[in-house]
Order: C-alpha cells, then structure tokens, then sequence
C-alpha cells in the first residue's frame, strides 16, 4: 500500500452527494425526535477507550446520516492515509517530513526510517536524559551557580513550544511538587517583566524552546533572560547551569552560551504543536516528575492503539471527526465550542486552537487546488461554569448554531463541599438544554402571571449538538489520552478534507514583513522601497511621533 496520502476531493465521493440529501431530509426535524424515535439511541451512540466515555448522540444525526459518513471515510481513503503515517510515509509533504509525533509516547517502537534511522530508539536516549536531568534538579543533587536548588522554572516558547506545556502544566497542577514553573511567551516586554517579579536569579532555571534556536519572539526573550541573569549575578552568573536549550540547533545553542549537555534534541518530524511529548515537555515533567510524565506518555500512548485497532463506529477520534465533518460541512455550523468543565483545564481550548485551526485552516488541497467546500471551523472556548455567565447566552439563544463539546471528570482532585456536584451538575443541565430548549407553552406553564411581557424572550429553540467527553479522574494519562484522541480526531478531519494537516505557511508571511516594518520603526525610514504599504506606513510614522512625544493624541 502506497505511502502517501490520498488525493482525493470529498465533494466527488458518492458519500458526500448523499450526505447532502440526508441534511435536507433531517434539516426540519429535532434531536428529541430521534431519541423518541429510538429508545436505545444514547447508548447505541456513544463509545468508550483509553479511560474516555464519548456520548454524542445530542447531534442532528440519524443512522442512515452516520452510515454514509463512515463511507465517506472510506472512499476518502482512510485505510491508505493510516497506513502511510504508521510506517513514516512523508506525509508532511510541501515540507517532505514524516509526521511521527506517536513514536514519542512510543519509545518501544521498531519502526525503522528508508534512511535506516530507528525514531523509537532515538526517543529513548533522550526521555532517558530528560529522566536523569529532572530528578537531579527536583532531588536538589542539580542546582545553581551559588550552590542553592532550584526553586523556578521558566519556559521560554512560543506556539506549540508554550501552549502545550503551559496547558499540561496547569491541567495536572494537583500533582505538581515544590518547583514553580512559569511560562513566557509573548515578545511583549510586560509579559517577560511580569513574570520576574519577585524570582531570585540564584534558583532560576530557563528552558529556552525553539527547535531552530531562531524563533525571533523566543530568542528576544531568552536575550532578555541572560542579560537579567548577568546583571544581577555579575562575576557568579553562569549560564551553563542555568540555561536549558529544547532545540536541534547546536551551534546556535554553543553560541548563546549553553552547556551542549544541557541540550535535549528532538526531530523534524514532530511538528511544533504536537511536540508536547518530547523534549518540549520539559516543564511538564519538572513540574509532575517523571514517573508521572511517563503515565502522561502512556495515556497517549492507549489513545494511539485505541485509534489504530479499533473500528471506525467505535473507535472515538473517528466519530468525533465525522460528527464533526457533519455539522461543518453539511449542517452549515462554523465554529466549535470546547467546554472542560474542569478549572484545570482552562488552557486547553487555547492549546486546541492552534492544534485544530493551524493544521486544518487550509483553503488548499493535496492537488494544490482552491477547496470548493468549507474546512476547519473557528475553535474557541472557555471552562465552566465561567463560560455560562459570558457567551452561553449566544449559544442558546443567538442566530447562530455553535457545537459544543462538553468535558468533565467524574471525580475531583479538589473535594470538599458541594462543588463538584455543582459543577457536574451544570454541564450535564447544559448539554440537556442546548438540545431541548423551551417552547412558548412551558414557559406560559411556569409563569406566575397570565400575562409575562417577556415571555418572547424566555423560549429557547433549542435542537443545538453537542458531544460529551467524561473520564474517572483527570489523571496525567487521562490527560495524555485526550490530547491524542484530539490530535487523531484533526487528523482524520484533515483526510476527509484532503488537505496537508502538518504544515503551517499562513504563520509566514507576517513574520517575513514583521521584518521589512522593524526598520521602520527608527526615524527616517522610509517604507516605499521595502514594499511597505501606505496605510502601514502612516500608522508607523504616528507610532514614531507618539512614542518620543512630538504629538499628542487628539482629545487628551
């Protein structure tokens, strides 16, 4: 079986012509209709693996919808796209990588590269000098240029680089030890200041995250870090010991002042959004240990084989692909809501976003051809019950319809009073409401006065979908696990969608002018022959006038 992803258009498959007659057909009905009409449907609708139970049968979608979805799969290609990123194919094609991010919370993997490399192998030595170095640093034995321990961290990244780590980090802050770990990544100086208020330079330590060591915001941050450090350590200030680089560039590294034993490497076939599991998870595995991050590993790890072996109707990431696909392509819906109903995980639809939308906000196909037909949605969200008091209002009641995906964890690490229960509570009422809504004749039924002059406004339409995601415990591999059902759930999407899931450009091109305006910024440059437009150049000669005081803003 070939290597290399199919090429095909999905509007072309006999599936999708079908699924178009199915949302007509199912256009005018409601989600309580199909469970009227199907007794057994929340059941027969939902599946279970690596620790996750999804439920997604409060979706506008029958069997006959669900059936020809999963012939979309196959007539997309599935079984061929599948077998070429388990065995190395160059998937990543417009950067003619392999995407093997999996081999990471793989170690044992044989897989053997047509350069005769062995990425399991290589994984190995490095989770076992990662391992040597973070219990060296928690235990003390590792510690700073004054002879103290470390007592901070901070992770200088950006994008996968940050998002990730910071989102792991504070997901599984019940089982973090005695370092406080920090995360910098804005090139905005206010977030670099911030974050050093109060830290004491003698118990730093710095993970610089750049895989090329050329990441303008992360090594402008990582500048600011040695200058802080040296200032105010002086003649003790070494930065061997303080700096950690997360990076293959070595002369780089060399370069900056950077011990090369204190560089942990990983490949360019881990993309930077899914480079979590690899050397970038450093403050992570500072922050648990490793035995935790190594259950972390496994967790997804118990996703990728639930993936990989199990069938597409049971299988989650598959379903909530196609779920997906349903309601972005035939249902017209063009965002989704992600909902944890867990404070922990308060990063996670920010490290969603860059998952979901960097890798399929594509309007490109494998043929190098405009799409004829929609692709990613707009992914946003914020936990609960937070999110009740600001932007639920639209989604019950507002002219657009948003899928959401609700998740929570059955037990708390946090126990005391009622507030898991209410919390629990809440996601599961919402997730009922958002489907059931309520007519103008229950609201008449409650009403303590015969006549409500508000009444318009209490109905809710209801019949909006949603998922539900619910483990035991959020456990670091129940973590692991959800981060890879997601990761595999983009990836199906993206198959369906016949688009080049691994690669980034639209990232480029503000960099590429970010550097023609930065000279811009001194007095006197002009911006014509740097093929700087008008309107920027305006904007950057009031900049220049407001920044040294010559003009004073209108009204002040």
């Amino acid at each position: 079986m070939s290597l290399s992803l199919p090429r095909i258009n999905p509007t072309e498959t006999s599936a999708w012509k079908q699924l178009i007659h199915h949302a007509q057909t199912l256009g005018d009905q409601r989600i309580q209709d199909l469970f009227k009409a199907d007794p057994g449907r929340a059941e027969r609708m939902s599946a279970e693996g690596a620790g996750w139970f999804l439920d997604y049968s409060k979706n506008l979608l029958d069997q006959h919808a669900f059936d020809d979805l999963l012939k979309l799969l196959d007539e997309c290609g599935w079984e061929q796209a599948l077998n070429a990123t388990r065995k190395g194919g160059l998937i990543n094609e417009t950067e003619n990588r392999a995407v093997l991010h999996t081999v990471l919370r793989d170690p044992g993997n044989t897989l053997q590269l047509v350069d005769g490399s062995q990425p399991g192998v290589q994984v190995s030595e490095v989770l076992n000098r990662m391992e040597n170095f973070v219990e060296a640093v928690r235990n003390g034995q590792r510690r700073g240029c004054t002879g103290q321990a470390f007592t901070d961290v901070i992770n200088l990244g950006i994008g996968g680089s940050d998002l990730g780590p910071l989102m792991a980090c504070e997901a599984l802050a019940p089982y973090a030890g005695s370092l406080r770990v920090h995360f910098v990544s804005n090139v905005d100086g206010a977030h670099w200041q911030r974050t050093l208020l109060g830290l004491n330079p003698e118990t730093t330590l710095f993970l610089v995250a750049s895989k090329t060591f050329t990441t303008q915001e992360t090594m402008a941050n990582a500048h600011s870090a040695r200058n802080w450090f040296r200032q105010s350590l002086g003649e003790r200030a070494e930065v061997r010991n303080h700096f950690v680089a997360l990076s293959t560039n070595l002369e780089k590294v060399v370069e900056f002042g950077i011990d090369p034993e204190n560089m942990f490497p990983f490949w360019d076939w881990v993309g930077g959004r899914y480079s979590l599991w690899s050397a970038i998870g450093m403050s992570l595995a500072l922050s648990i240990g490793f035995p935790r991050f190594r259950e972390f590993l496994e967790g997804g790890r118990q996703m990728d084989q639930h993936f990989w072996e199990t069938p597409p109707a049971r299988n989650l990431p598959v379903l909530l692909a196609l779920v997906g696909l349903w309601n972005r392509n035939f249902l017209g819906m063009e965002t989704l809501a992600v909902l944890p109903y867990d404070q922990c995980l308060s990063r996670f639809p920010a490290y969603l976003q860059q998952a979901d939308m960097e890798s399929n906000g594509k309007s490109v196909d494998r043929n190098g051809k405009p799409l004829n037909y929609q692709s990613g949605p707009v992914l946003w969200g914020e936990p609960g019950t937070n999110g009740q008091h600001a932007f639920y209002q639209l989604l019950h009641q507002g002219t657009v319809r948003v899928p959401c995906d609700f998740i929570l964890a059955a037990n708390t690490h946090y126990p005391g009073g009622p507030h898991h229960r209410f919390l629990s509570a809440n996601a599961f009422a919402q997730a009922q409401a958002l489907m059931q809504g309520r007519t103008l004749e229950e609201v008449r039924a409650v009403s303590s006065t015969p006549t409500n002059p508000a009444e318009a406004y209490q109905v809710f339409e209801g019949n909006r979908p949603s998922n539900f995601l619910l483990c035991q415990r959020l456990t670091p591999a129940a973590l692991g696990a959800l981060v890879a059902l997601y990761e595999h759930k983009i990836w199906v999407q993206g198959v369906v969608w016949n688009v080049f899931s691994y690669d980034q450009w639209g990232v480029e091109l503000g960099k590429i002018l970010a550097g023609k305006v930065l000279p811009l910024l001194d007095e006197g440059t002009e911006g014509a022959g740097l093929g700087v437009d008008t309107s920027t150049q305006a904007l950057v000669e009031r900049w220049r006038r407001w920044q040294d005081g010559q003009e004073r803003p209108k009204g002040t």
